[in-house]
């Protein structure tokens, strides 16, 4: 006999079972929240501190540079097995993964005594990362309705553009006033409470699935992805001078390893094998989306690499000055976050992506006429309007291109944004990289004083990012918000 068919009994309360339900899912995604942002920020926090590294552990520019490039490789090599984590585990098993490898990765760093076991750190570090962001994110399009998606992808927008935007400014306080150890110092007890939280609060709310695992793809993958960012950093560092190997080779290496993995996908794909769906390609708005996005990454690690640069070597700021100039645009993009969501849910992506694509794109333009003369407060305005365009972009970007996906898909979705996030970061700094020291290096040979000679470097760099922003402003009018589907939907595009 059922509960309504006793007299005097009551059927569950469906409301109170929804409330509760709600409650633990905003518990998880803050929590993830949180961690995601504390192990982000450790991507760009080293960017200020080349100078002090070579001098305490007696090592070149382009060694020290390596532990952010090393950083961003081993992102790139470790996010795209993510898909099949995120399919064969349970969220508490991957969450307790990452941060407690992010963990160790931190205190390794903490305690270094040398720049070798420096870098094992940031490399350990890196994998905890690489599986914390595609985790976040599959978790949120899990359990967020369609309708309510833009608020939450606001906040973790906040996460992936703000901590890497203010990773410098935190950098630059910290070794004006400690030691560089006290980087990671600062951060491990941080890491050990979302850690210890984590796993007393956090509950399962994904359902695992059995999924092969292919070793080849693996391989390839490492070979593909980390040849490309591998190649590209070298790239940015000045074409890998003092390598043993000329520093296109990577290049090639990621090219070809690259293309035998995509094959290899579409050929394991037919059995769902894949240890990167493809699939999520058949979606035009995922499609059109990472490619927005990619453009938009390579302005925003570019910009991030290269004015610092400027505001040093140009116009003479301090560390500490640089830090904070940076500090506005990281603010305004974590302020405005949480608003772009509510507009998107309420009005869609083009409203956001047009004007927000525009902005960057006016801003690259601009930036293309810096030099020596330029006033502070000026190029202080050029970077909060850089910072506002970005955080228009960002929002609608993960939430179109993973909305259009079905739910099946959604680890292979949030695995290939990361991905793409990296290589174009990567790609971003080798190229305003490259072309402002080659530009610089060609001038000062024909008697340009280096003042102006790394101007004029800074202002081709720039320019080659404005041109490829109006591509961004194309692509914007051609994303729609995706169609809703139920929670449960699994069709396959194409099928």
């Amino acid at each position: 006999m059922s509960p309504t068919e006793i007299p005097g009994a009551s059927a569950p309360d469906d409301s109170l079972i929804d409330r509760e339900t709600a409650s633990r899912n905003r518990l998880v995604i803050a929590l993830l929240l949180v961690s995601a942002f504390v192990v982000i920020l450790n991507e760009t926090i080293m960017s200020v501190a080349i100078p002090h590294l070579m001098g305490d552990l007696g090592i070149t520019a382009s060694a020290a540079q390596w532990l952010t490039s090393a950083f961003m490789l081993t992102m790139a090599v470790v996010i795209p097995i993510t898909g099949y984590l995120l399919q064969r585990l349970n969220t508490r098993p991957v969450f307790v993964l990452a941060m407690s490898l992010f963990s160790a990765g931190t205190a390794v760093s903490a305690i270094a005594p040398g720049f070798e076991a420096l870098l094992l750190g940031r490399v350990v570090q890196a994998t905890g990362t690489a599986i914390m962001m595609p985790l976040l994110m599959t978790t949120v399009m899990n359990l967020v309705p369609p309708h309510a998606r833009g608020r939450t992808m606001g906040n973790i927008s906040i996460v992936i553009s703000v901590a890497p935007a203010i990773g410098p400014t935190i950098g630059g306080f910290i070794l004006e006033h400690f030691d560089w150890r006290w980087m990671f110092i600062l951060v491990l007890p941080i890491a050990l409470a979302s850690l210890a939280l984590g796993y007393a609060k956090i509950q399962n709310v994904s359902a695992p699935t059995k999924a092969p695992f292919d070793v080849l793809s693996v391989i390839l993958s490492a070979l593909g992805f980390g040849g490309l960012v591998y190649g590209l950093s070298s790239l940015g560092q000045g074409g890998g001078a003092g390598t043993v190997f000329p520093s296109w080779l990577p290049l090639v290496v990621g090219v070809v390893g690259l293309g035998v993995f995509i094959a290899r996908q579409f050929s394991l794909q037919k059995r769902d094998a894949a240890l990167l769906d493809l699939r999520t390609f058949a979606t035009p708005i995922f499609t059109i989306s990472v490619v927005m996005m990619a453009i938009s990454m390579m302005a925003m690690f570019g910009s991030l690499i290269l004015l610092p640069i400027y505001m040093q070597n140009v116009l003479g700021l301090e560390i500490s000055q640089v830090g904070l100039m940076l500090l506005p645009g990281g603010l305004l993009m974590g302020l405005i976050a949480p608003l772009v969501g509510r507009l998107f849910d309420k009005y869609g992506p083009t409203v956001l992506l047009v004007p927000g694509s525009a902005l960057v794109s006016i801003v690259l333009w601009t930036m293309t006429t810096l030099n020596p003369n330029t006033p502070v407060m000026f190029l202080l305005g050029l970077h909060v309007t850089l910072s506002l365009g970005l955080a228009l972009m960002f929002t609608p970007l993960f939430t179109s291109s993973l909305g259009s996906l079905p739910r099946h898909l959604y680890p292979h979705g949030s695995a290939v944004i990361g991905t793409v996030q990296q290589v174009a970061g990567a790609a971003g700094i080798a190229l305003f990289v490259s072309l402002m020291s080659m530009r610089t290096a060609d001038l000062m040979a024909h008697g340009v004083p280096e003042l102006s000679a790394t101007s004029q470097g800074i202002q081709l760099a720039f320019l080659c990012g404005a041109i490829t922003s109006l591509f961004a402003i194309v692509a914007a009018f051609f994303i729609r918000r995706p169609p809703e589907r139920p929670m449960d939907a699994e069709a396959v595009p194409g099928h």
